[in-house]
């Protein structure tokens, strides 16, 4: 068996019956499960790290420009087989079929990118000195361990990977289990555009496996981007170990409205920000704060917005609604809500659970949250908005800030003098004015507090799992002249 194993010849319901988790592709819109694969086995582990580390003495061996090429024709490659890929990512997790395709565009451009800008990143960097030279080179460092999520399961490991093969280390994958077949075309896709064997591997890996990963001797970094107790046990690994990590983790960005000149145009940009990829958005508007003046012509809005919003079938394009990733995380937003509503919340919309199959949730909007309820606190990972009141600029900063999170946040004024007064004033690792926060390559993304640490996209992202190496170079010592007599 290798690190890419053959899907199972057993019945689709036997791991489930038998209370094993399986990387499974399971049908969040039928429910079905449509293929299963088989874990690695623990013993094979050591084996597919040390022929990741074996082609990484090769890999870093070669010139930045020919490990570009091979990341640059993974995104051509990645764009050739576009409807291929977004139709893997609309089966196996649920995403609308547009927005599916549009990952793919993004997770390509990422690639691109790189190829096209990681040379001049990589440019050794001189310091000024009395005497001599002093030189920062930026070299790679080994085997990365990427553990990456469901919900944009292209755009998440294109992050990591598309800077760390031109920087010279080598990737080993371990997807969410709702996505094998995302993984394996991940894997192929870097094989067919020239990676050598051990370059990026696909890694179907038990949870009680990761440890033995992170404290191979070989592996000298991992990256999350995850839940907050997932972040918490693989840092706390990767402490034990002294292994570098970088988090990315949940969100409960703000969206701040202060002013609008067009507040149709305000109302459109927050039910986007909040409703793409069905709310399952780290960086989703999940809090929308209006001032007192907007607020009931906001609500209405957006109320009206939301119910434009109408579940069907992801594969087909008329869809407005797709379900969420599974039937348990329907549940689990449904029981957030639920609770607000019974201390007292108001729903505007929604609030319920369409009665169709599949993982669907109302696309639901509620007012009067307070922090004795669920929602007031804990990430919305789904459909789900809660819209605040606030009377000054002081006061929508103050609750922009009552959150363990720290991802991103969105201000609206006409004012920019004010919309950049109050950015300034959040706490947040992104701050997006007049627009949601989104994300593209060049603009670095990550966040503070519980929602994690260090930074991947951008020239930023290419120096998390880096050596900034300084030589320092002195005059050699002249020679004593000999002595006469």
């Amino acid at each position: 068996m290798t690190a890419t194993q053959e899907p199972t010849t057993e019945h689709p319901k036997t791991a489930s019956s038998a209370g094993e988790r399986r990387y499974a592709t399971v049908n969040p819109y039928t429910g079905e499960t449509e293929q299963e694969f088989p874990f690695l086995e623990t013993a094979e582990i050591d084996g597919v790290v040390e022929r990741a580390h074996a082609a990484f003495l090769d890999w870093r061996s070669r010139s930045v420009a020919d490990r570009a090429a091979v990341v640059g024709r993974a995104a051509e490659l990645m764009l050739e087989r576009k409807d291929e890929l977004a139709a893997l990512v609309t089966r196996e997790m649920g995403k609308r079929i547009q927005e599916a395709d549009g990952e793919v565009q993004l997770a390509a451009s990422i690639l691109a990118y790189y190829a096209e800008n990681g040379a001049r990143f990589l440019e050794p960097r001189t310091i000024e000195v009395r005497q001599g030279e002093a030189l920062v080179t930026t070299e790679p460092t080994g085997v990365v361990l990427a553990i990456e999520p469901w919900n944009y399961p292209l755009y998440q490991v294109v992050r990591v990977a598309g800077p760390n093969l031109v920087l010279g280390n080598t990737v080993l994958l371990k997807h969410a289990e709702l996505n094998p077949q995302c993984a394996l075309a991940l894997e192929q896709l870097f094989r067919d555009a020239g990676a050598p064997e051990g370059v990026y591997t696909n890694l179907f890996l038990r949870i009680a496996d990761v440890e033995q990963v992170i404290a191979h001797r070989y592996v000298e970094g991992v990256t999350l981007t995850g839940s907050e107790r997932a972040g918490s046990a693989v840092a706390s690994l990767a402490g034990k170990h002294l292994k570098k990590s970088v988090l990315e983790l949940g969100g409960s960005d703000p969206f701040i409205v202060l002013d609008s000149a067009d507040l149709g145009r305000t109302v459109k940009a927050a039910a986007m920000g909040r409703m793409q990829n069905s709310g399952q958005a780290c960086i989703a508007a999940k809090r929308l704060i209006v001032t007192e003046d907007l607020y009931e012509p906001f609500v209405e809005g957006l109320r009206q917005a939301f119910g434009t919003f109408a579940p069907g079938d992801p594969s087909d394009p008329a869809t407005t609604l797709a379900p969420l990733s599974s039937e348990q995380a329907a549940k689990d937003l449904h029981a957030q809500i639920q609770d607000a509503v019974d201390k007292g919340a108001t729903v505007v919309a929604g609030g319920g659970r369409p009665d169709l199959p599949g993982a669907f949730v109302d696309a639901t909007i509620l007012t009067g949250v307070t922090p004795d309820m669920r929602a007031y606190h804990e990430e919305l990972f789904g459909p789900a908005a809660v819209v605040y009141k606030v009377a000054t600029d002081d006061e929508a900063v103050e609750l922009a800030n009552d959150s363990r999170f720290g991802l991103g946040a969105s201000v609206f004024s006409g004012d920019a003098d004010r919309a950049r007064s109050v950015a300034d004033r959040i706490e947040a690792g992104m701050v997006w004015v007049n627009q949601p926060t989104g994300s593209s390559a060049e603009l670095p993304f990550g966040g503070v507090r519980r929602s994690g640490y260090g930074r991947e996209l951008s020239e930023l992202g290419m120096f998390e799992f880096a050596n900034r190496r300084l030589t320092r170079v002195l005059p050699a010592a002249r020679p004593s002249k000999p002595q006469a007599g």
